[in-house]
């Protein structure tokens, strides 16, 4: 991702812009496909991974270690929220000087492999299971199998069976049969479980989008729209421990039965309820912006530069040609300013090109907070300072009698934005909270009730991230407020339909089942030893037969 973002690889002509936009492109796919096989490789390994180094009497630790994972994952993600804009905000190139985005991949990049080498360092340390092949494979195998089987044998005269995968027994091992019912009995319980995560990657996007129409001026520090999820982190941190050592040991002993299932089911109210705050917030966003034109209508707008007033008539249903006068909204965090030269020649502007008489400059993005202009022509010129709210827009008419008078006229297009992001972080508290309550216990039922098979839980968050288009892309509503109410409306009735489920379902101890089967299958104690000395007599009478064939050859 680092290399694909160095422009100057294909900038032959130097002017700051790849001369190649799809060998760039080509760049990034390979790098998004590198990351998702990582991810692939990485996540559903890690979580198992840290669970094997426990004790099946080692509950309570292994439970502390879930959240301590999940504390780790998100010290991970507020380090990469807060740095990552700086170093892009780092200017860098070889030719232009440049937002770094190199910079901003490229540190990720050492630091994982700096990750790397203290993991591999700490190998001699760890538990390790034996590789037992394509689980994947094994588990679709017996499936079908049984389903083969069942089909084969689908007449009355065969005897029923318990559960429809005891038909795979016949060629199966009980064990991974009875794995398997696990995984399936669980999976099925996923079903409603994406739908919470549909909603809770939005902070990621469309919150950080809601955002861009709010003020980040804290007074002391200026907050970036996509450093606003900084909040998310700073909570998870908080509110773990807090959670882990506090609140769910106290409602265990007020005698509550809390169960995992039940924490997930409040995990998604509180999610819904997030997303209600949102809406509100959007509520109040929404009185502060302008009425912008719809996609069927166009924005005039007339400057009068003359010193004399003048009346305009537009004649109705006629088409007119009009110059490329747009007000930007998309990402109204930025500010812009837009001159108009009334003066009788060229007039140059401090960062800006010469404007010819009677025209207009390109809109030019500022920062935030007090600029000063510069306006000048040959050995006339003068000066004048202007402050510029989040997201404001502003026309500066300069008159003919600019270096007389020293005047201009500021003609606002847009307000800046008023609604504080603080108003964020309530939505923001509501969603952590339920993610805590969600998520880690997700973890450390999936591992409780499936161990190992920790693929099922990650796959509830990617068909979350798809939802999320779905319901977008058919809900097409008008108000992005209603959307919010759209989404809380859809987890609600989510979390009662898993409620119900989450009711009829019987945890299970998958070490004691483990250990009935092998009961079961195994011998008795005279026969495992008879059984044993056969097995040596045998191998050792093939290890002295092999002596003689080398000793021949």
């Amino acid at each position: 991702m680092a290399v694909s973002t160095i422009h100057d690889i294909t900038d032959a002509n130097r002017d700051g812009t790849p001369d190649n936009f799809t060998f760039h492109i080509a760049l990034s796919m390979l790098g998004l496909v590198l990351i998702a096989l990582g991810t692939g490789g990485i996540k559903p390994c890690v979580a198992a991974f840290g669970g094997d180094q426990f004790q099946e009497h080692q509950s309570r630790q292994l439970n502390t270690f879930f959240s301590v994972f999940y504390l780790c994952i998100n010290a991970r993600s507020l380090l990469s929220t807060l740095i990552t804009p700086v170093l892009r905000a780092q200017e860098c190139g070889i030719h232009t000087q440049q937002q770094c985005y190199p910079l901003a991949f490229g540190v990720p990049a050492a630091l994982m492999v700096v990750s790397l080498v203290v993991f591999i360092s700490g190998s001699g340390m760890y538990i390790k299971t034996d590789p037992e092949g394509n689980i994947m494979w094994s588990v679709c195998k017996c499936i079908g199998f049984a389903i083969k089987n069942r089909f084969r044998h689908r007449s009355s005269r065969y005897p029923k069976r318990e559960h429809w995968m005891d038909w795979a027994d016949e060629k199966y091992d009980k064990l991974l049969i009875a794995q398997i019912k696990m995984v399936l009995k669980v999976l099925f319980l996923y079903i409603p479980l994406p739908m919470f995560w549909t909603l809770f990657d939005q902070k990621g996007s469309r919150w950080t989008l809601q955002a861009t129409t709010m003020s980040g001026d804290f007074g002391a520090f200026i907050l970036q729209p996509d450093q606003m999820q900084t909040v998310n982190p700073i909570l998870i941190l908080t509110l773990v421990p807090i959670m882990d050592r506090l609140i769910f040991p106290l409602i265990q002993k007020c005698g509550l039965n809390f169960s995992p299932l039940k924490r997930m089911t409040v995990g998604m109210l509180f999610a819904a309820m997030a997303f209600v705050a949102a809406a509100l917030v959007q509520i109040e966003i929404d009185k502060t912006l302008p009425n912008f034109p719809s996609s069927s209508e166009s924005q005039l707008k007339v400057v009068n530069i003359n010193n004399k007033t003048l009346n305009v008539t537009i004649s109705p249903n006629k088409y007119l040609l009009i110059d490329s006068f747009e007000v930007q909204h998309t990402f109204k965090h930025t500010y812009f300013t837009l001159f108009v030269n009334g003066w009788t020649a060229d007039l140059n502007i401090s960062n800006l090109d010469s404007i010819e008489p009677s025209a207009t400059s390109n809109y030019t993005l500022v920062s935030h907070g007090k600029r000063d202009f510069v306006l000048r022509h040959g050995e006339q010129w003068c000066e004048f300072s202007q402050k510029f709210g989040f997201g404001a827009s502003y026309t500066f008419l300069i008159p003919s009698t600019v270096f007389s008078t020293d005047s201009k006229t500021e003609v606002e297009d847009m307000k800046p934005n008023s609604v504080h992001m603080a108003l964020q972080i309530p939505q923001y508290f509501l969603t952590t909270t339920g993610e805590v309550m969600f998520s880690v216990t997700g973890l450390q039922f999936s591992y409780s009730q499936a161990p190992k098979k920790q693929a099922g839980w990650l796959c509830t968050n990617a068909v979350g991230n798809i939802i999320v288009l779905i319901v977008a892309e058919l809900g097409k509503l008008p108000k992005q407020w209603a959307e919010y109410v759209l989404f809380a409306s859809l987890l609600v009735a989510v979390s009662i339909i898993f409620s119900i489920m989450a009711y009829f379902y019987t945890y299970i101890d998958p070490a004691e089942i483990a250990a009935q089967i092998r009961k079961e299958q195994g011998l008795e104690p005279e026969e495992k030893e008879k059984e044993t000395l056969e097995i040596e007599e045998k191998d050792e009478g093939q290890k002295n037969d092999q002596e003689v064939k080398q000793t021949k050859i």
